[in-house]
């Protein structure tokens, strides 16, 4: 803690700031803000009920209206400030309303209809941070066969991304063969290749094949990808060869050599593209949307879909359960991140 603070407080100015820190000061704010600001956005909006969700001004906390139970009504009423003709202020409770005119009762004094004019009222609220939209959400939206299928598609899709991608760039960093440098250019060129024009014919395989409608169609298709040979192998060209010399002298296999020696020396890439894998698979939605027309097999992003009807979205219930959906990503992100700067700063260095 006290490093942290030391590196927060660091200025290059002995006495007091200098232009240089208050510019750094001021950009590190700004991206701090444009980067976290629409998370925490979303994670206070997941708390909000519909009719906060769509009130203008927006209010960046979540609000509850306060309500009161009053003798002879069934449901509890509404709460509003109310400014009489004569300016003063009472605090009613709304019966109903028909176009501008709202009529309001004393909770005090149930008997007495007061009519008043809509512009005349403010609701009367307090924080809120209640776990309504989230329990609804799980159950209406089936969270929990949802996340399932996520976790069965992104576990495994990332173990045979892992497995296929190194093996390629095992091969394409430590063998010399005649081909070799055309094949990973060949490889780099599909970077260049839009989704949109390879989305036919995958499915068309995939459905010949008889994987339409199942999850393992949206596992394979997925599971090379030109990023991850291009990263491992820039990352197992700084193995240096005389390790798998000396594994070779020692009898060692050639498939020894690759999971004993290099796999392991390889750890930090593996885990910087484990943690795109998973983020690239937890998240697609367009691949899964056209293989996966059967609601038990939907992964979340998929099911969040439907709570989009014709005419009306439940955003309450969408905010909240996007919010469930970006834990796993986080939790993952936090147990390997710190992967992250030692396996790209060391890519392609000998």
């Amino acid at each position: 803690m006290r490093t942290v603070l030391d590196f927060l407080t660091n200025t290059r100015g002995k006495r007091q700031l200098s232009r240089g820190d208050w510019i750094t000061y001021i950009y590190l704010s700004l991206g701090t803000v444009l980067m976290f600001g629409p998370v925490i956005w979303l994670a206070l909006s997941s708390f909000k009920p519909q009719s906060q969700l769509v009130r203008f001004p927006p209010t960046l906390l979540p609000y509850r209206q306060e309500t009161v139970t009053v003798a002879g009504y069934e449901q509890p009423l509404d709460l509003y400030t109310v400014t009489l003709p004569n300016g003063t202020t009472r605090r009613l409770a709304q019966v109903s309303r028909v176009g501008i005119e709202a009529r309001m009762i004393d909770p005090a004094q149930p008997d007495e209809i007061i009519t008043v004019n809509i512009k005349d009222r403010q609701p009367v609220e307090s924080l809120y941070f209640g776990a309504d939209n989230y329990l609804r959400g799980v159950v209406a939206f089936d969270f929990w066969r949802y996340f399932r299928n996520s976790a069965i598609v992104t576990v495994v899709s990332t173990l045979i991304t892992l497995l296929v991608n190194s093996m390629a760039a095992f091969g394409l960093s430590k063998y010399r063969f005649k081909g070799r440098d055309v094949i990973f250019v060949i490889i780099l060129s599909t970077l260049m290749v839009p989704l949109s024009v390879i989305l036919v014919p995958v499915y068309l395989v995939i459905n010949e094949i008889g994987w339409n409608n199942n999850l393992i169609g949206v596992i394979v298709p997925a599971a090379a990808t030109p990023t991850g040979v291009f990263l491992l192998r820039q990352y197992m060209l700084t193995i240096p060869d005389e390790l798998l010399d000396a594994a070779r002298i020692d009898g060692a296999s050639e498939w020894r050599i690759y999971w004993q020696v290099v796999l392991p020396l390889a750890g930090p890439a593996l885990a910087v593209l484990a943690i795109f894998s998973v983020t690239w698979r937890w998240n697609d939605f367009l691949w899964p949307l056209i293989v996966l027309s059967r609601k038990e097999l939907f992964t979340l992003q998929i099911g969040l879909n439907s709570f989009q009807g014709e005419f009306n979205t439940q955003w309450d219930m969408v905010l909240a359960m996007t919010v469930l959906t970006l834990l796993p990503i986080t939790v993952v992100f936090a147990f390997l991140q710190r992967y992250i700067t030692t396996g790209i700063a060391t890519t392609g260095l000998k």
